[in-house]
């Protein structure tokens, strides 16, 4: 999706809202998303930094075809994997695609598991440093000599919090993350970590923002995560991921479902091993969004497994969250 090219907009943020419905992945987002889009008549922004690719609408949960008729949904099946977006990228897509749609709509959802993009958002994205030539061929070099493992083990020693939360399985990200903390080191930053880094300052935005975070009881979430995967399966995840095999190397695919499946393609292990790595690492991914949103005050947590159909529950948030803003 490209850029919106838009004036700004005088918004009046006492009575425009951002609805954004978050949680694990598997929880149930869609489905509660689209009821809450059905009763404010809006569209849904998706935040999901995967679903954005058009080649890869099984192994990503990507809305349905028939989901997407019930309402319009945004950033699905935008880009094409040989693309590279970030969340810098969709910070700026989606404040204009808002400033848009604020015109004719109070309340807007915007919806997925994916931590940054929903903070990029919520919050605004950190003015990182740039990271000088010598020192980023420094660190690929130690990486393709030492392996994963090494570069592992470097950002657990330079940034415990950014490695409880970060998917230790992407070396991009890892390698992102050494680069940042040697770089603030080497500049004698009083902050030293990416993680700190990140959480320096919250951008103010011209609307209210109202957080729901979805969640189930573990067993729940890690039996609906393993189901899932095995209904992708079966929905012909194998031969997506056989299509875009030799497009490997490219950073939208260092995800799960797809890594699983390459390593076996390359005759590492049977495909019964790779089903259950990918029903491993989904779960692993789902606690580590989890830990990330845990830190975060302002979210109104609904279990779905007490609470099945939670529209009248957000509904009831809302409403107060609006009354405190008029009592202001």
């Amino acid at each position: 999706m490209a850029t919106l090219n838009l004036k700004p907009l005088t918004l009046n943020a006492e009575t425009k809202f951002l609805l954004v419905v978050l949680g694990p992945t598997g929880v149930g987002k869609t489905q509660t998303a689209i009821q809450l889009a059905q009763h404010f008549q809006c569209p849904i922004i998706n935040a999901d930094s995967r679903q954005i690719y058009k080649e890869l609408p099984i192994g990503t949960a990507a809305p349905t075809v028939a989901e997407q008729a019930l309402v319009k949904h945004y950033f699905v099946a935008t880009h094409t994997i040989t693309q590279d977006y970030n969340a810098g990228q969709y910070e700026r897509d989606t404040l204009a695609l808002l400033e848009h749609l604020f015109q004719t709509h109070d309340t807007l959802i915007l919806t997925g598991g994916s931590m940054l993009y929903i903070d990029a958002v919520c919050r605004g994205m950190d003015d990182l440093p740039t990271i000088p030539p010598d020192l980023r061929k420094s660190i690929q070099a130690q990486y393709e000599q030492y392996g994963l493992a090494w570069l592992q083990a470097q950002v657990q020693a330079l940034d415990p919090d950014y490695y409880e939360q970060v998917d230790l399985q992407n070396p991009q990200r890892l390698i992102h993350c050494v680069e940042i903390c040697q770089w603030l080191r080497d500049n004698h930053s009083p902050i030293t970590t990416y993680s700190a880094l990140r959480q320096r300052k919250t951008t103010p935005r011209p609307f209210q923002i109202i957080k729901i975070g979805l969640n189930r009881p573990r067993e729940i979430l890690y039996q609906r995560i393993n189901q899932r995967v095995l209904q992708m399966v079966s929905d012909g995840l194998v031969k997506e991921a056989e299509s875009v095999y030799p497009l490997r190397h490219h950073n939208s695919l260092q995800t799960v479902g797809y890594r699983e499946l390459f390593a076996h393609f390359d005759q590492q292990y049977d495909l019964d091993t790779a089903i259950q790595l990918i029903q491993q690492n989904s779960r692993h991914y789902a606690k580590r969004q989890l830990t990330w949103w845990r830190k975060q005050q302002d979210i109104h947590w609904i279990d779905l497994q007490q609470n099945p159909q939670p529209i009248a529950q957000i509904l009831s948030i809302i409403d107060q969250y609006t009354s405190d803003q008029n009592d202001i």
